[in-house]
């Protein structure tokens, strides 16, 4: 055993593991806030967007208010407690939408605010003599969405374009910014609402819906509005002070005086969802569990890795090298399978060669070679047996104490001869 020089330092391994971590999580991380390289300033109809149509200013004037808003990526924010703000497309998923309103309808996540469309925008072209940043949209046309009837709350009413002189409610009234292209619910559905804001045509801007028929009496459920004229809202209306105040009153009613409950504004109907962070909910049950124990391993492992004293121990080779070792490999083949009669006349003709060698002989016939080192043994006066009576014996012997006995004695003879 013995120990091999450690080419690393244990402070440059720490920083690379340190490093690799937090690139990680960075990755997860960035997978759920959806950091993909795509420009979410589109010109859409949806609170990361700064066009016209877009309700980026709203969101900013809620934060600077000190609420805490979240633009939701995930379908799963959809349920999370808190205000949640809806902004459809013209030509989205109504199915998603109804099935998002009725499923807050029905529970207690919180109230959700609806925002309908109205503009139809295209992107400023590249050769007008306009300064424009990036996302910034020109108004084309408004048209109320196809969608509307097919809600549930909107069966049986009608949304219509107009001209008013302007908007009250809530103690509250101002001019709109194209009074000539104003949306309103002219027409009211099955299940009449609450309006909350009126044009000066009296036909509604903002209603709430009536509570879900099936919660009970004495549960005060969260409310539900619908902005039917976006401008009350949209970037193209935060323009106006009066029309910020409204937005922020709307907002706040809808919260019911929980002043720290959180708003999210839904992405994911405009097409800007992603998967849910899969950094949070590594932190939460069921997943909790699974994180602690892969956590309390990791420190565990780290602990003993940079606990150990002096560089790895290099272990010696599972088998020596060398031509002794062979021979001893060789004989404890040969004693595992006990098959010690097999070596006795191998052994028997690589000594004759050897004395005959010691003696000068170069005969390759065994008999002949026999005979040759008999007569040179007696011309050196060698006492003791003679090559040929020793290699005959040692061929006869069966037993390994014979065997051994014999081989010994051929190997004495030939030590006598290098004397």
């Amino acid at each position: 055993m013995s120990r091999a020089r450690n080419p690393f330092r244990p402070g440059v391994t720490l920083a690379v593991l340190t490093v690799g971590a937090g690139a990680f999580l960075l990755f997860l991380f960035a997978i759920g806030q959806g950091w993909s390289g795509s420009n979410d300033r589109n010109g859409g109809e949806h609170a990361a967007s700064n066009g016209l149509t877009g309700f980026a200013a709203l969101a900013a004037m809620l934060e600077n208010k000190g609420h805490e808003v979240i633009l939701s990526r995930s379908p799963g924010g959809q349920d999370e407690y808190g205000l949640l703000v809806l902004t459809p497309p013209h030509f989205g998923n109504v199915d998603d939408l109804a099935e998002i309103i009725e499923s807050r309808r029905k529970t207690d996540s919180g109230p959700t605010l609806v925002i309908l469309p109205k503009w139809l925008a295209s992107p400023v072209p590249e050769q007008a003599d306009i300064e424009a940043e990036k996302g910034w949209v020109l108004l084309t046309s408004a048209s109320s969405p196809s969608w509307f009837n097919t809600l549930k709350f909107g069966e049986g009413g009608a949304l219509a374009i107009g001209k008013t002189k302007g908007w009250s409610g809530l103690r509250m009234g101002g001019p709109l910014p194209d009074p000539t292209q104003v949306q309103a619910l002219t027409t009211q559905p099955t299940n009449e609402m609450r309006a909350r804001i009126l044009d000066s045509q009296g036909d509604i801007l903002v209603a709430q819906l009536p509570p879900f028929s099936t919660i009970d009496q004495g549960y005060e459920p969260y409310p539900t509005i619908v902005v039917f004229e976006p401008d009350l809202m949209n970037n193209f209306g935060m323009a106006d002070k009066g029309r910020a105040r409204l937005a922020l009153t709307l907002v706040e009613n809808a919260m019911q005086g929980h002043a720290d409950m959180p708003i999210y504004f839904d992405l994911t109907l405009a097409g800007l969802g992603t998967s849910e962070n899969l950094l949070t909910l590594a932190f939460r049950p069921p997943f909790l569990a699974a994180t602690l124990c892969l956590l309390l391993a990791a420190l565990i492992i780290a602990w003993r890795a940079f606990r150990r004293f002096g560089p790895p121990v290099a272990e010696a080779p599972a088998m020596a090298q060398g031509k002794r070792q062979l021979a001893r490999n060789g004989a404890a083949l040969v004693a595992r399978v006990k098959r010690f009669h097999l070596l006795a006349d191998p052994y028997a003709a690589l000594m004759g060669k050897r004395i005959a060698d010691a003696l000068g002989i170069n005969e390759t016939n065994p008999e002949a070679r026999t005979a040759a080192i008999e007569r040179a043994l007696e011309r050196r006066n060698v006492e003791g047996p003679g090559f040929g009576r020793l290699a005959s014996e040692l061929k006869a012997a069966s037993r390994p104490g014979d065997i051994i006995r014999a081989a010994s004695a051929l190997k004495s003879l030939e030590r006598t001869l290098k004397r």
